[in-house]
Order: structure tokens, then sequence, then C-alpha cells
């Protein structure tokens, strides 16, 4: 049972990176832009799959494919729900609560959001809660950094500025996402 749930979440992977390299190879067709958004509604979601460029690619799906072995106990179900919602709420904040965001490329919004939601929801269970609580400290001093220092080594590395606007957003959006599980699992018990 332990192989047949490992080897769900390396077919999971598989799938979402070659996914998010076949949409890298056409990005302009799939990148979020704001004028035109809603007549090409798919930008939606795909703006978080598509990157500025290769290692900006790379270095997403690297914290992609890492997620789901840090916090072995979430089911494949659980990140492709993540991967649904965190684009989905991130570019409807970008559309009406930051007008002038007009163009997005990556995945680290979504990241940071799902790593932020699957931790949120480890802090209950005693056996991970520390580890837990040490992801979302990191995550919190990342978004402090890039909010006061900034974050000019990565936008060197990847060759375009740092959207730290889409690290709050998948942030909150991360936690919302968690409450609403954590309440449904606490009046329904489903898991």
């Amino acid at each position: 049972m332990k192989d047949q749930f490992l080897m769900r979440k390396i077919v999971f992977i598989a799938i979402v990176v070659s996914f998010s390299a076949c949409l890298q190879v056409f990005a302009d067709s799939f990148v979020y832009w704001q004028a035109g958004l809603f007549e090409e509604f798919w930008r939606l979601w795909t703006g978080h799959w598509v990157h500025v460029g290769w290692i900006h690619y790379v270095l997403n799906m690297l914290a992609f494919a890492c997620l789901p072995f840090i916090f072995p106990r979430v089911k494949v179900w659980h990140f492709a729900a993540l991967l649904v919602l965190l684009p989905l709420f991130i570019s409807l904040c970008f559309y009406y609560f930051f007008p002038d965001i007009e163009a997005y490329a990556g995945l680290s919004g979504v990241l940071h959001g799902a790593y932020v939601a699957v931790a949120c929801v480890h802090l209950l269970y005693k056996k991970e809660r520390n580890f837990a609580a040490f992801v979302l400290l990191l995550i919190l001093a990342k978004l402090i950094w890039e909010n006061t220092i900034g974050s000019v080594g990565t936008a060197e590395l990847i060759g375009s500025p740092v959207l730290v606007e889409a690290h709050l957003l998948g942030v909150i959006g991360g936690v919302v996402i968690s409450m609403f599980y954590i309440l449904w699992d606490y009046f329904f018990e489903w898991e």
C-alpha cells in the first residue's frame, strides 16, 4: 500500500512537470495577460504553469517535486486540488486588486500557497507539528525578506523581476484553503 501511495506521487509529479514543460514551449499562449483575461480564461490557470525561462522552470519544478515528499501524509488529490484552486485565487486577486500587474508567469505563488496550506494542516498532527511550524516560519521569513530587502539575486538568476505579490497572495490563499479543509474535516470527518 505504501509503495502504491509513493508511486502515485511520483506519477503525479511526472505528469505535472511534463505538462508544465509542454506549456513552456508555447509560453506566449499561456502566460497571464490581464488584457483579455476572461476571453482567454485558461490563462487564469496556465499563467502559473509557464515560466520566464527554463532556469525559472527548473527551479519551480524542483520546489514542486519536493513538496509531496517532505509532507508524506498528503494525498495526490490534495495536491491536485491546490493546483486548481491556488492559480485561480492568485489570478483573480491580480485582476481585481493589483490591476498594475499586466503579465505574470511562474509557479512560485502557487508553491508558496501549497507549502503553507499543507504545513497548516500538518500543525494538527503531533508528529509533524514541529516540522510544519518550521516550514511556516521559513516562509514567513522569506516573505519579510522579499518585502523589505528584496529578491535581487533570484531576479538575476531567472532573468526577470520577482513578483512578490504572487508569493504573498499564494500564502493568503494557502491559509484560506487550509482553514476550509480543516473545518470540513472537523465537521464531516472526510479525509
